[in-house]
């Protein structure tokens, strides 16, 4: 044979070689990839410009990012005027038990949220005989047998039952230390600080984030700074954060602020404030030194990082307006001193000075700015929507007064909103580059049992609201630093390798909207109402959200942190 010949025979073998080699014995018919979204603008979470491209998933991951990416998908959707990113935490979610009554996470999944934390210092476990007991008599609307112990078989649980967004959890530092101490304000002996801290790295071992605090309520504010430091520092030697809603968001918030850095500089562990916010007029001008003592730890190299919610009303109950000693060692101990008219003299007295938190300078002065959202009591329903003043001018008794009563009627705290903070300070704080978001709220439906009480409007819109009230009309951030700070960010805080970022090996939590037309339509007046804009939401690369409407899908994981497996026990 000619050499020139041979030479073109072996050329044109090894060619056929390797175009055997690169696609092997699968049929040219079959889809490439599981789904494609086509020709949308990219924002990858990284903060970086958007650019038009597409997105491939096969099973749960995604496997390529990229301006045009050659082959099909078992599903293709054209993104073609939408924006494609990464799916939404949000890092303060109460769907703790809302989750439960419906795993289909309506409010948050048509927001873009693909991951609801837990843990705002209380968490779902670990419990206790006594803690079940109570835990269970003091259900409301929503009712459910706890099957679980440890926080880990609560995650365990909402997998297994059916959820559409991912979960996870801090493990709550008022929930250690109820399990160990009860609810009265003691201090912790050396050998119950231990064991608490044991639960802090069994918590960590089964996935938790870190370890959360709420100092504002009853018994939490009990818990002195070295024992926080003593909690923190487990969670951040099994690589999780110390999570705050600080002492004081009023008159002593920078040295709450102050104390939280504190912890973090000397627990080792990452912190982060929960919903940023200045409470009460005479407070409003301390934005910032709060802002300059955040940054200034950063700047030394302390991760102190914050979230918030979109609103100028924060909502929680009537304990966050009583002094604590009142509250002292659970509700029914609340209640018993409020039907004792020695004890309930003492107390009004002590709130007619109006010298306590910015919530009781509310209550007292201001009870029109206080808004009744969710009671126990069948008979007190009537009053949801209703604000505090109307209630007392209705009963002929003072807003203290009437707000004691409600809570020996209903047994509980009851569920308010406080009209407290200043909207340009919220709208400042969505510029910072350090704060993410969250909902501080469930994950609802307009129907069912969620319709016997009232919400914030935050349930339903604090994630759109960024969307399209900062991004769109306000212009505070781009959209594409909204997205990182809704996605990226608060997935590195909590050290989350694989999810938060449109990249190949990442889970496939992935969203796509229509930025002109997001947005939120919640109000105080009618608070149940869903968000616009959002098209389609995949999780685990499963389609939760199509066109607008939930599938029904639930393939929702319990998302562990860095411990999980490793922390020691």
């Amino acid at each position: 044979m000619p050499i020139r010949v041979r030479a073109l025979v072996l050329a044109s073998l090894s060619l056929s070689m390797a175009g055997s080699a690169a696609v092997p014995s699968r049929d040219v018919a079959t889809p490439a990839f599981d789904l494609v979204l086509r020709g949308g603008s990219v924002y990858d979470g990284s903060g970086a410009a958007p650019f038009t491209g597409d997105v491939a998933v096969k099973g749960d991951r995604i496997v390529a990012v990229a301006p045009r990416i050659g082959g099909k998908g078992r599903q293709e959707v054209d993104a073609s005027g939408l924006a494609v990113a990464p799916g939404f935490i949000n890092m303060l979610s109460w769907a703790t038990e809302s989750l439960i009554e419906d795993g289909r996470s309506q409010s948050d999944i048509r927001q873009g949220v693909t991951l609801e934390v837990f843990g705002e210092g209380s968490s779902m476990g670990p419990l206790n005989a006594e803690m079940k007991r109570d835990e269970l008599a003091e259900q409301g609307d929503i009712r459910f047998p706890i099957t679980w112990t440890t926080l880990g078989e609560y995650l365990q649980m909402l997998q297994k039952k059916g959820v559409s967004t991912n979960v996870a959890s801090f493990v709550g530092a008022t929930t250690v230390r109820i399990h160990e101490l009860g609810k009265n304000d003691v201090d912790p002996t050396p050998a119950q600080l231990d064991r608490m801290r044991a639960l802090v790295r069994q918590g960590m071992n089964e996935g938790a984030l870190g370890v959360g605090s709420s100092l504002i309520y009853a018994p939490a504010y009990f818990a002195e700074t070295p024992e926080l430091i003593a909690l923190a520092a487990e969670a951040g030697k099994c690589g999780g954060m110390y999570i705050s809603h600080i002492r004081d968001e009023g008159p002593k918030l920078l040295e709450s602020i102050d104390e939280l850095i504190e912890i973090s500089e000397k627990s080792g562990a990452p912190a982060e404030l929960y919903h940023m916010k200045q409470s009460g007029r005479e407070n409003w001008g301390k934005i910032d030194a709060a802002i300059a003592r955040i940054e200034a730890a950063r700047a030394r190299g302390l991760r102190i990082t914050a979230d918030m919610y979109t609103y100028p009303a924060s909502s929680t109950g009537f304990d966050a307006a009583m002094p604590l000693w009142v509250q002292e060692g659970g509700i029914d101990a609340w209640v018993s001193r409020l039907k004792d008219p020695a004890i309930r003299a003492r107390l009004l007295a002590e709130m007619a000075k109006a010298e306590g938190s910015e919530n009781m300078k509310l209550l007292v002065r201001e009870p029109d700015k206080i808004l009744l959202l969710a009671f126990k009591n069948p008979a007190l329903k009537p009053l949801t929507g209703k604000s505090l003043a109307e209630v007392a001018r209705a009963r002929g008794t003072s807003p203290a007064e009437t707000a004691a009563d409600l809570i020996v009627e209903d047994h509980t705290r009851i569920q308010v909103a406080y009209f407290g903070m200043n909207e340009a300070n919220v709208a400042r704080q969505t510029g910072l580059p350090w704060v993410s978001f969250g909902s501080d709220a469930s994950s609802q439906a307009p129907e069912g049992a969620f319709l016997k009480s009232s919400t914030h409007p935050r349930a339903y819109g604090t994630f759109a609201r960024v969307l399209g009230k900062y991004v769109q009309d306000e212009k505070t951030l781009s959209l594409q630093e909204a997205v990182r700070r809704l996605s990226a960010f608060p997935a590195a805080n909590l050290g989350l390798a694989d999810r938060g970022a449109l990249k190949p090996g990442n889970f496939a939590d992935i969203v796509l909207f229509d930025p002109a037309t997001i947005r939120d339509t919640a109000t105080f007046e009618k608070p149940q109402s869903y968000a616009v804009g959002m098209r389609h939401v995949f999780v685990n690369g499963v389609q939760v959200l199509r066109d607008g409407e939930h599938t029904g899908a639930t393939p929702g994981r319990f998302v562990r942190g860095r411990g999980a497996g490793k922390c020691p026990a």
